[in-house]
């Protein structure tokens, strides 16, 4: 039985950046995949579809070189279905065919152990891969999601489509129904659209993307029907069946039939674990599926056990994926880095993207958050580039007076959230984000009016809980004292008194004018 450093099982972004990592750092190095090294995202997910929807906003642009003034005069588009193939070749010239060579190559050459096939564990110290028996000092595991399918009578006897066929196609369907409103089924929905398919989606919710925020989900409802997208909410498929001429019959819950050549299912992801045999090593997952790691991405109970990726169920993205390879690599490797997840970014990549990042709701009650926002109409640089607008929407903690949740749909929203990801991440003073100087024109613009208002609103709240006070007319207080993160200033949380022994001047501060409001409240209280 050969003995490694370390084994990752799974090629993906966590894996393929664990398995070079550790092995440029003199470790010996086994990686365990059965498909293509680098993972779903770079051959059938992230990359095509991303590289589909520039084709379709580029085809959607061309179509408004008048109004925009590129051209007195209209162009002549080729014919939808013709531009499809075009778009998936340039797709499939980006994702080298879906050939995992380059990678392969790239593994190797930093001293990675690459070998294909299933890993499953038959002891708690032995991975059979193949016909091998292998052991390790450091596990890691890595495998991934896959799709989740639903449960629809009749689905195992249909050719239906996952988002891996419907992103690898080079001919388009006349006709699709996308099944989930997810991001995924939105970006396919806007693609297929486009170039000219009729497409439907039914979701079992009462909005698209369920976890964002009603507004935006809305406002991206109603850009997917101006692209001639047919949604159907609150609705699940219940039976599906082929027809003759092999068309796909489907029966919804609301009673309706619909026919359609293509059948896609979007309905989620799951951690790919099922042929693990995870509990030969005493591994639990949770609910969902999937394995729990702690701050360093330990598998909980295990010291040399890891895992990263979508398999641990945390914001299933692939960078975020990056990032838990680069804390285990770091950990495995001797460090003691922790992840934070407080700032991760998610998009949805259509046109308009949806962006979002942090939290926009309080965990404990609605009051606990301000919120405060902006139509992007508003912004000059909407007006520059006739786009047709979009909306901001900021969060924030008025207790600890920092950025807590944005998200937004507008032009070019997946960039230029990267402002409110650092702030969230570093928890900037709103004072501090209050004093930040945009370009003009651009889009970051957006952030100055809501932001103003935050720094306001945080204010008040410290005014509300002073007059409280005074109410009760508290007369003596033994004194906790925290950062006020919106003054730069250290004050009681119980009566609001400043501690002038322990003030941090070399904190930014708010305006003059808040700091006046501030003092007048103190000035009230006492």
């Amino acid at each position: 039985m050969r003995h490694f450093d370390a084994i990752v099982l799974g090629a993906g972004s966590a894996g393929e950046l664990i398995a070079s990592n550790l092995a440029k750092a003199g470790r010996s190095v086994a990686m365990i995949e059965k498909l293509r090294v680098g993972g779903e995202c770079a051959y059938v997910s992230c990359m095509p579809s991303k590289s589909m929807l520039r084709s379709t906003q580029v085809r959607n642009l061309t179509k408004k070189i008048v109004e925009l003034g590129g051209s007195k005069n209209p162009i002549l588009l080729s014919d939808e279905e013709g531009a499809f193939a075009w778009a998936a070749s340039r797709r499939d010239q980006i994702v080298e065919n879906r050939d995992d060579a380059s990678a392969t190559a790239s593994a190797i050459k930093a001293g990675v152990e690459l070998i294909r096939g299933t890993g499953r564990f038959e002891g708690p110290d032995q991975l059979r891969v193949n016909e091998e028996n292998l052991s390790w000092t450091d596990l890691i595991l890595a495998t991934g999601s896959t799709s989740t399918i639903p449960k629809i009578e009749g689905l195992d006897e249909i050719d239906f489509w996952t988002s891996d066929q419907a992103l690898s196609a080079n001919t388009r369907p006349k006709s699709v129904l996308i099944v989930g409103g997810g991001p995924v089924g939105c970006e396919l929905a806007q693609i297929f659209a486009r170039f000219g398919a009729e497409t439907t989606i039914v979701q079992f919710t009462e909005q698209l993307v369920e976890h964002e925020h009603p507004e935006i989900a809305k406002r991206l409802a109603q850009n997917l029907v101006a692209d001639g997208v047919k949604i159907s909410f609150d609705t699940s498929v219940t039976k599906v069946e082929m027809s003759v001429n092999k068309t796909v019959i489907a029966h919804l819950s609301n009673g309706s039939v619909i026919t359609v050549e293509r059948l896609i299912i979007a309905s989620g992801r799951h951690p790919n674990i099922s042929e693990l045999n995870l509990n030969l090593l005493g591994i639990e997952v949770n609910d969902k599926g999937a394995i729990q790691v702690d701050g360093h991405c330990r598998v909980l109970g295990y010291e040399h056990i890891w895992a990263a990726g979508d398999v641990t169920g945390i914001a299933p993205f692939t960078h975020t994926a990056n990032y838990q390879g680069r804390i285990v690599s770091a950990n495995v490797l001797g460090g003691d880095e922790v992840a934070n997840y407080s700032a991760v970014p998610r998009a949805i990549y259509t046109d308009p993207p949806v962006a979002s990042v942090g939290e926009m709701k309080a965990a404990r009650s609605a009051d606990d958050f301000i919120h405060a926002q902006i139509e992007l109409s508003e912004v000059s640089r909407n007006k520059t580039d006739g786009e047709a607008g979009g909306l901001l929407i900021l969060s924030a903690d008025p207790s600890r007076g920092v950025l807590t949740g944005a998200t937004a749909i507008g032009p070019h929203a997946d960039e230029w959230l990267v402002e409110a990801t650092l702030a969230i991440r570093a928890e900037v003073p709103l004072a501090t984000l209050c004093d930040v100087v945009h370009g003009f024109p651009t889009f970051s613009e957006a952030y100055e009016v809501p932001m103003r208002e935050l720094l306001h609103l945080s204010l008040l709240s410290r005014e509300k809980l002073a007059q409280r006070l005074k109410r009760a007319e508290i007369t003596q207080c033994d004194h906790e004292f925290e950062l006020d993160k919106v003054l730069g200033q250290v004050r009681c949380i119980k009566c609001g008194d400043l501690d002038d022994e322990m003030q941090l001047p070399n904190l930014a501060v708010a305006t003059k004018e808040a700091k006046d409001d501030f003092y007048k409240t103190q000035a009230s209280f006492e």
